[in-house]
């Protein structure tokens, strides 16, 4: 759990993620086109992957990975991000956390 809260505190936004998950794959690259550099942690690349994955449950995710954060808080998975997304919030997010420089 101390990683996962490091990590979260490190960055503005923050993607728990793993190789060969196309889920994060879809949502890493949705950051991209909106012109954030998130930090991406790769579990799997991780020898304490599974503590990542329980820490991880225990502050909500529903899912493991995609696991997003901005601002230091849970956003949620890729449901939660492409809602966000198509309704405008996730712009006005990156924003409030000085992710994304726009307006």
């Amino acid at each position: 759990m101390d990683k996962v809260k490091r990590l979260v505190a490190e960055r503005s936004v923050v993607i728990f993620s793993k190789s060969s998950c196309c889920l994060s794959y879809a949502v890493n690259i949705l950051f991209g086109e909106l012109g954030v550099n998130p930090l991406v942690y790769e579990i799997d690349q991780d020898p304490d992957y599974r503590e990542i994955e329980k820490a991880l449950m225990r502050l909500g995710c529903n899912a493991p990975v995609p696991a997003v954060f901005i601002g230091g808080k849970l956003v949620g998975s890729t449901n939660e991000i492409m809602s966000h997304h198509l309704s405008g919030d996730l712009t006005k997010m990156l924003v409030q956390s000085h992710a994304l420089n726009k307006y």
